[in-house]
């Protein structure tokens, strides 16, 4: 597998669409980001956005996997790809917003990630169709930061 930047023009908004059903928030926040892909003999197999925010923290917008291709340690290669980045970059830290239960959550908790706030209704605000896993409806966003100085959790 092969992970290069590309401009915020050639990212594939299919893949993005499959971790933010909105691409008007999606088109919003991608010319302010840096976009990776990753290659898998030369198919787009993942993707992930991110760009800087307020305090020296470097916020993750979205990362996707193919369906096809997730359980495959793809997006695991992706994030750490990220924290490099960012670390690189001399950013505080990283921060992300996900729902209050699910795959994602155990996925950001095991690079190390910690629960920061909780923005109550931030689906419901931000989202005119409901965003529905497992049967249960998706409310409230958890903000998971995963500081840079002097942690090494996350290696």
């Amino acid at each position: 597998m092969q992970i290069d930047e590309v401009p915020p023009s050639e990212a594939p908004m299919d893949l993005l669409l499959l971790a933010d059903p909105s691409e008007e928030a999606i088109k919003e926040y991608l010319n302010q980001s840096r976009c990776f892909v990753a290659y898998n003999n030369d198919v787009v197999v993942g993707s992930c956005v991110f760009k800087p925010i307020a305090g020296g923290m470097v916020e993750l917008m979205n990362i996707a996997v193919s369906p096809s291709y997730q359980q495959s340690g793809i997006g695991t290669r992706l994030l750490r790809n990220v924290i490099d980045k960012v670390k690189e970059s001399g950013a505080r830290g990283l921060e992300v917003g996900t729902g209050t239960f699910g795959y994602q959550l155990t996925f950001y908790q095991r690079q190390g990630f910690r629960v920061d706030r909780i923005d109550k209704d931030f689906f419901l605000r931000n989202y005119p169709e409901p965003i529905v896993e497992d049967g249960v409806q998706h409310k409230d966003m958890l903000r998971l930061t995963l500081e840079f100085c002097g942690d090494t959790s996350h290696q």
